[in-house]
């Protein structure tokens, strides 16, 4: 078992994780350590790569496993694990063009041919999975550059501090009808690890009762805008008439879009499945994990509202297993039942077939 770093040296992994995700938004360079040793990389997707592709000798890439098994660079097995990364490298000259359609799947249909590439051996392989994850927890394409020098380095295992769920606090409290029942009450909740806040809606009279919960990720297509490729919206609205027929219920709006992978990845995953993938082959194809979600962020939000036990709205197992591994108690799982509609039955039948999730 891995030891709990001090407080302090959390807040200060966090606070570096924080930065390196910042720049990595902005299009800097990072630095990442790992045993002494250190690993610059430009971030594919925002970093001013003209500047920083050479004229002669080779350029050298970090990918995910996924993206490099698509590629043809690797076996599938090793493929598996979307955390896992892959160097590879090219002969220079290249255009920023080229390198943005070898990391891009969504482009695969637009340019078919790409190569030659050379795999190569991770000089930092700690180092490297650390900069992927931190990619990931940005919202970005896992895919880097990687170059002479950059700032100062974040390590390896800051990645884990950033996305630390025990760091949350409820920050902020008020009274909030809403049109399923207007006896409701909102909590906002703030990490001084990420910058992504989160809240709950407790319906109904509170009483010694088990709440109905569900555990709903933040959907802006679906729960916004109505999107029928999805069952988002119409699972948000079931769970709060749910939880006003019961005693009283709490709605945690976790917000992790696109089951973890942000929304433009969820955009880039719709033009996927445009292209005849489903959501799990999508989002791995992008570089992500099937799901991404880190459930441990709802059971902090339980724990801080004093609700140890609960009755789950969910199809989805997974959600059960990571409330009670992080010691709630999941009484009764109740299913969400939604009827298809001609643009989701796909979606639905691979949520069922292929994530396990069941009625």
């Amino acid at each position: 078992m891995n030891a709990v770093p001090p407080e302090g040296a959390r807040k200060a992994a966090a606070r570096r994780a924080a930065r390196a995700i910042d720049a990595l938004r902005r299009g800097w360079s990072i630095g990442v350590e790992a045993d002494g040793d250190r690993l610059n990389l430009l971030p594919v997707e925002t970093g001013n790569l003209q500047e920083a592709l050479p004229e002669t000798g080779t350029v050298s890439l970090l990918i995910s496993a996924s993206r490099a098994a698509t590629l043809k660079l690797h076996n599938q097995l090793s493929a598996g694990d979307p955390s896992l990364p892959i160097q590879i490298s090219l002969p220079a000259p290249v255009t920023a063009a080229e390198i943005i359609a070898i990391v891009d799947p969504v482009l695969d249909m637009q340019y078919p041919l790409k190569g030659p590439f050379r795999s190569e051996p991770l000089a930092n392989p700690e180092a490297a999975e650390a900069a992927m994850e931190l990619a990931r927890q940005g919202g970005l394409l896992p895919a880097f550059v990687v170059v002479d020098a950059t700032e100062d380095p974040v390590q390896a295992d800051d990645a884990a501090a950033y996305a630390d769920s025990s760091a949350l606090t409820i920050s902020a409290h008020a009274k909030l009808p809403v049109a399923a029942n207007s006896n409701a009450h909102i909590f906002g909740f703030r990490s001084d690890a990420d910058a992504t806040d989160h809240v709950a809606l407790v319906v109904g009279q509170r009483d010694s009762s088990t709440p109905v919960v569900r555990l709903h990720s933040e959907c802006l297509t679906g729960d916004v805008l109505g999107s029928l490729k999805c069952d988002c919206g119409p699972q948000l609205h079931a769970a709060l008439d749910q939880m006003t027929e019961a005693n009283w219920g709490v709605l945690l709006y976790l917000r992790q879009e696109g089951r973890g992978i942000g929304l433009i990845n969820k955009l880039r995953a719709y033009a996927l499945q445009d292209q005849g993938f489903d959501t799990v082959d999508a989002n791995q194809r992008l570089g992500f994990a099937i799901d991404a979600r880190d459930f441990s962020i709802a059971a902090r939000m339980l724990e801080l509202l004093n609700i140890p036990k609960v009755k789950l709205l969910t199809n989805n197992p997974e959600k059960v297993e990571g409330l009670e591994t992080c010691g709630v108690t999941v009484e009764e799982r109740l299913p969400v039942k939604i009827a298809a509609n001609p643009h989701n039955e796909f979606y639905l039948d691979t949520k069922r077939d292929r994530t396990g999730h069941q009625l």
